[in-house]
């Protein structure tokens, strides 16, 4: 190999990325000419650069021809603010799904929908099969019932107007009244179980977190012949998620 070998490095995405780099430190904008010399690009690559940024939204031209960062980094941003607090507690979830031998589960009810944030597994610790979506199963799993048990009143009752509780399994609670009562009155308050409802020879037991104000719900899942290990598997889960949520409170 020769010495000056190397990665192979794009000019075209590195000059974009010093152009939004300088985009972002005009908190009021900056014309072209400005961005360019600033730079140090030519004119009228600049102007490509720029137009290209602007179509894809990255870059948003004002009325005055400044140029400002646009809403599709803003969401990039959330996106990767998001990514930080799961690196923050995958370590956590992984010393869960060891210590209990079970895969562990991380989820959260955003824009009306309980959706599953994380999964840790391994080869000897299998992942339920979601052979349905949480979207359409969230009266069913353990991790649904928890958050729907943390919900208000009328945030719960919304939910479950816009979803229609599927029999998926012969022992899944179909009956809104019988749904309701059990949310109530779990026997491992707070700890929900999800009894062979969503998937036939197993049970996964989930207790409530929290990230900020947005309500979550950390569990794992175990064959069902373990069944017996459920007060012990709620011992362990109760601190774990206290942990899981200071985390994820923690401002980046």
């Amino acid at each position: 190999m020769g010495e000056h070998d190397g990665p192979t490095l794009i000019t075209s995405v590195q000059r974009a990325m010093r152009l939004l780099e300088v985009v972002s430190a005009h908190q009021n904008g900056a014309p072209a000419k400005q961005l360019a010399r600033e730079t140090g690009l030519p004119l009228a690559t600049a102007y490509h650069l720029l137009r290209t940024l602007v179509h894809d939204g990255y870059v948003r031209k004002l009325d005055d021809g400044g140029f400002v960062l646009g809403d599709k980094l803003q969401a990039l941003r959330t996106t990767g603010r998001a990514q930080a607090l799961l690196n923050r507690v995958r370590p956590t979830l992984a010393t869960l799904r060891d210590e209990l031998a079970s895969a562990a589960y991380l989820t959260f009810y955003e824009d009306g929908e309980i959706t599953v944030a994380e999964i840790v597994d391994g080869p000897g610790t299998p992942r339920v099969d979601l052979w349905v979506g949480f979207e359409d199963a969230g009266h069913a799993t353990a991790l649904g019932k928890s958050v729907l048990r943390e919900m208000d009143v009328e945030s719960r009752k919304d939910y479950l107007a816009r979803h229609h509780l599927a029999d998926l399994t012969p022992r899944t609670i179909t009956s809104r009244p019988e749904l309701l009562r059990r949310l109530e009155t779990p026997p491992l308050a707070p700890a929900v179980t999800d009894l062979e409802e969503y998937a036939l020879g197993t049970v996964c037991v989930a207790v409530p977190v929290y990230s900020g104000e947005t309500i979550g719900s950390l569990g794992v899942s175990l064959p069902a012949n373990r069944l017996s290990r459920l007060p012990e598997v709620r011992a362990r889960l109760l601190p774990t998620a206290s942990r899981v949520t200071r985390s994820l409170s923690l401002t980046i």
